[in-house]
């Protein structure tokens, strides 16, 4: 019989069905009656809105209703009082407007097209007030964020860079960039009766879902369903649940039939969230032999005037490297801009581009390979908790990665090596990511005829969540991967945390692994074998036996104490070879290396995906992407994927995943530590490093184009 194997190369399970078109995402659900909605956007930064016109709309073909803050539903959660107050953007609630582009009416007719033309009849009136979207102008308006944990860091003393005999001080800029997956932010929704609704939309966490719109409309969790089985790609944008949503809900009560909101590709620029502009200054002092005596990183970053949005920009520099003294300093810009919300990488992106290439700035200064500046600064325990690593193969990833990048061909001083018309770069830059355990439930149901299901409440956004589960089942059962069905994105599934922050495979692969060694202590118990039986049992025939038409079990998993125990991280070095064009400034990354410490690797073939994945996301960030304001009006100039430059197949190089696939020995029982993240950390830095050796031109406001390689 195959036998599959946790590390085996499995294809992904819905694999077939996405190429197809088989796979039903949230916008391809035909319900009876369904009707579609359309936003109208406010054409103002900042004011009120005096007065609407909706009579012509109200009057075109097809239109149900027009939902405004003049005449909508009340929302319960939306009200002073309420149990569990929602957070963030209220639409319809009330007359103010925060930010261009924010919702100020919604029409929803029996077709898409009728919609949008009525939309495009609603007029509005404003009472407009002054306004600020310019993050340079309002610098110096930064505060620091109300949560009290991004109060000032600091260990040993503050800002003892400066002391030091060879120092390195400067400002690193990060603009503004957009999620743009392929799939749009559709959301459609349905009640049945007055008590209860489904929801089929575009969702990281289904259980988070459910409970944001129960708190939103009063009603109980278990009256909430909310279905997203597949995702067209998120990046963290289906982190929370956004207020079209819940505008999406309360038309489908007003109409009492289906309503399906969907997002236009500019809607999707400031209203679904983005990594936020944000302006860094390093401070690095060391030894003439390059020991680090200080490391100060200050961050500014926008948010909005309306909710406030914060992220672990800073707190790389506290434990990556080894130094006595070490602070940080975060601080935000509120803006009349939609609110920002965790991008793929989140805060530790943004941060290690700006530690990564002052610590290569460092390097140069002190003539020492970048590589070695990091060993002679390499931490065997965490500095900032004082705790052990749960495991931490940084070292494997820095010769693995020279290794196969060929870093002993990287010229020491800067623009000295050519192909042509094309200077050639070598460059490093690493990242370090929080590995996360959450309690998770999983339902697994055996049938006499062999076949194993298992249910559980995540989500998937791409890595192939699903093919993961099914090989760790397939390893923990000894069944072919055949056999086993795996269903998620289901809120009336077992309880599993969202899809964020590279916690699934630990989190809901712990549960899987819990709850197949239960069924096979329970199948033994029923054999009359002992419960820690290793011996191979056939399942189906004890069941056959004993005349049960399946056996069921829910298992529930969590950490324990390791987590105060133990600091846990995955790992990753980037390298980077770049040609950049001597006569016009283009970059291109001809080969990129990603080295990874995550664990112990679930699936090699899907893992190697999920890292190339993240490593273009990292190019985009350095070469390409680039959200622009018009500051005079308030609003994206760039709002399309036309103008927005996200990366593509021209963009991508030769990328290597190299996993270092040694077990973590703490966080969980697979040892696994998460890749999502890591794949993008660094690769921004790596490829700027790059840029540097290749030119002698150190660009440090992203990202990079031919006018910046040129000028500076």
């Amino acid at each position: 019989m195959k036998k599959d194997k946790i590390g085996d190369p499995l294809s992904r399970i819905d694999g077939r069905l996405k190429v197809t078109g088989g796979a039903k995402y949230s916008g391809e659900y035909k319900l009876p009656g369904l009707t579609y909605g359309v936003l109208v956007s406010a054409t103002i930064p900042c004011g009120t809105v005096s007065s609407m016109d909706i009579q012509a709309a109200g009057k075109a073909p097809g239109v149900l209703a027009v939902i405004t803050p003049f005449n909508a539903p009340k929302v319960p959660g939306y009200q002073p009082g309420a149990a569990r107050p929602v957070r963030g953007l209220k639409l319809f609630n009330d007359d103010k407007v925060y930010f261009n582009g924010q919702p100020i009416a919604l029409v929803v007719a029996e077709t898409f097209e009728r919609a949008t033309y009525a939309a495009s009849l609603v007029k509005a009136t404003y009472k407009a007030e002054p306004f600020e979207t310019d993050f340079h102008k309002n610098f110096d308006k930064g505060v620091i964020p109300n949560e009290g944990r991004y109060k000032d860091y600091v260990r040993g003393e503050a800002d003892a860079y400066k002391k030091a005999p060879v120092v390195v001080e400067q400002d690193y800029m990060l603009p503004s960039e957009m999620h743009n997956p392929m799939e749009l932010h559709v959301t459609t929704a349905f009640w049945d009766g007055d008590d209860k609704v489904t929801l089929y939309t575009k969702s990281q966490g289904v259980i988070g879902s459910q409970r944001s719109i129960a708190n939103a409309f009063g009603l109980e969790v278990a009256n909430v369903q909310i279905n997203s089985r597949f995702v067209g790609g998120a990046f963290g944008s289906s982190l929370r649940t956004w207020p079209h949503e819940v505008a999406a809900v309360q038309a489908a009560r007003l109409v009492k039939r289906p309503v399906k909101l969907t997002l236009t590709r500019e809607q999707m620029f400031t209203l679904v969230g983005y990594r936020p502009l944000t302006i860094q200054r390093i401070g690095l002092g060391a030894t003439t032999d390059g020991k680090l005596m200080g490391i100060t990183h200050e961050s500014h970053s926008q948010t909005a005037v309306y909710e406030e949005f914060t992220e672990n920009a800073v707190n790389v520099s506290r434990f990556l490297y080894a130094s006595p003294n070490a602070n940080t300093r975060y601080k935000v810009v509120p803006l009349n801009v939609g609110v920002p919300t965790p991008m793929r990488g989140p805060g530790e992106a943004t941060g290690s581009f700006a530690l990564e290439s002052a610590l290569d700035e460092l390097s140069y200064k002190l003539n020492i390979d970048p590589i070695e500046l990091r060993l002679k600064n390499y931490t065997d325990m965490d500095p900032e908790r004082n705790l052990p690593w749960s495991s931490k193969f940084l070292k494997e990833c820095y010769q693995l990665g020279a290794e196969r990048i060929g870093w002993e061909k990287r010229p020491t001083k800067p623009g000295m090596q050519r192909d042509g018309d094309w200077m050639v770069g070598y460059g490093l830059g690493c990242g370090a990511f929080g590995a996360y355990r959450s309690k998770t439930q999983v339902r697994i149901k055996l049938t006499p005829d062999g076949s194993v299901n298992i249910q559980t409440a995540t989500s998937d956004i791409g890595p192939g969540t699903g093919t993961a589960m099914t090989l760790i089942a397939a390893d923990i059962l000894g069944i072919p991967a055949e056999r086993i069905s795996f269903e998620l994105g289901n809120s009336a599934f077992p309880v599993a945390p969202t899809q964020g922050g590279s916690q699934t495979v630990s989190s809901v692969g712990s549960a899987v692994h819990d709850v197949c060694i239960a069924l096979k202590q329970k199948l033994n118990t029923l054999a009359g074998l002992p419960a820690d039986n290793t011996a191979e049992i056939e399942y189906a025939t004890i069941l056959q036996r004993l005349n049960l038409p399946s056996l069921e079990l829910t298992q529930e998993s969590q950490s324990g104490e390791e987590a105060r125990k133990y600091s846990m991280y995955s790992f990753s070095a980037h390298f980077a070879q770049v040609h950049v064009h001597s006569l016009t400034g283009i970059v291109r990354v001809k080969r990129l290396v990603a080295v990874v410490d995550g664990g112990k690797i679930v699936n090699h073939k899907t893992a190697s995906s999920q890292m190339i994945g993240g490593a273009v996301g990292g190019i985009g960030m350095a070469l390409t992407e680039e959200a622009i304001f018009d500051d005079r009006f308030g609003r994206y100039v760039n709002g399309n994927l036309a103008d927005y430059h996200v990366p593509v197949n021209a963009d991508a190089p030769d990328i290597e995943a190299i996993f270092i696939d040694k077990p973590d020995p703490i966080i969980n029982p697979i040892g696994t530590k998460g890749l999502g993240e890591i794949s993008l950390i660094g690769v921004a830095a790596a490829v700027a490093n790059a840029v540097f050796n290749a030119t002698g031109k150190r660009i440090r406001d992203l990202p990079i184009t031919p006018d910046k390689v040129l000028m500076t």
